[in-house]
């Protein structure tokens, strides 16, 4: 796994792999009102190019946990990215991804994030923080907290960053990584795989297939693990 302070085993969304690198006021959150629903479909395998995306509904914390549904962008395509507060691969994108954000938006993608890190072992993703986050970095889009974490089991998330580009009708059309960037590389950040795909979305052309995202595991609440994550492991 990766901590917060050191790269050594980063997660893809296919797969761990080893790198080398180097080493306000609180908003009032009441769980018992808060629901998070999510439609499965009794699927643990992998969301595929062509199937639909599972409906989702989860609070925003910035919005006074205002409930964000995946059908209310009926009719519109879709950005959905599994991100957290803390994990350095997000940090490193988080300005660029903010920017891509906000100019797809303007062409008619609806955006959203969600935070799925357990706040057992990792309480600085948790929803009062993620509400600072939003406000801090300029968010133009709902940054959501699946707390119970079967959204990103139903979207068979792995990592963050991790990137779902939805059409219209909301069926997958992309999942893959940003761009080449990581920390310590010396890439430019320019999110041009993710940028490919929502631009053929646009279009209405196949989106190319996505390379795998790499960044931090995402952290599951201990004991709660997805049967696909420990089939990563080695």
């Amino acid at each position: 796994m990766l901590s917060s302070h050191k790269l050594g085993t980063a997660f893809t969304s296919r797969g761990p792999r080893n790198l080398l690198a180097p080493a306000g006021q609180k908003q009032t959150f009441r769980r018992n009102r808060v629901t998070t629903n999510v439609l499965t479909q009794g699927k643990t395998d992998e969301l595929q190019a062509g199937m639909q995306a599972p409906n989702f509904e989860l609070p925003e914390p910035a919005n006074g946990n205002k409930i964000v549904r995946l059908s209310d962008f009926k009719g519109s395509p879709v950005l959905v990215m599994f991100i957290c507060n803390h994990c350095p691969f997000v940090l490193h994108l988080r300005e660029t991804i903010v920017k891509v954000a906000a100019e797809y938006q303007a062409k008619g993608f609806k955006v959203v994030a969600i935070s799925s890190n357990s706040v057992v072992t990792h309480p600085q993703d948790g929803p009062e923080k993620m509400a600072e986050e939003a406000t801090k970095q300029g968010f133009t889009f709902p940054y959501l907290y699946d707390e119970s974490q079967d959204v990103a089991k139903a979207y068979t998330a792995a990592c963050t960053p991790e990137f779902y580009v939805l059409t219209p009708d909301h069926s997958l059309a992309y999942h893959g990584r940003f761009d080449a960037s990581r920390p310590k590389n010396t890439e430019p950040v320019t999110g041009q795989d993710l940028k490919a795909a929502m631009d053929a979305v646009l279009e209405g052309k196949p989106a190319p297939k996505g390379l795998p995202s790499i960044g931090c595991n995402i952290k599951w609440t201990p004991g709660q693990e997805p049967a696909y994550f420990g089939a990563q492991q080695i």
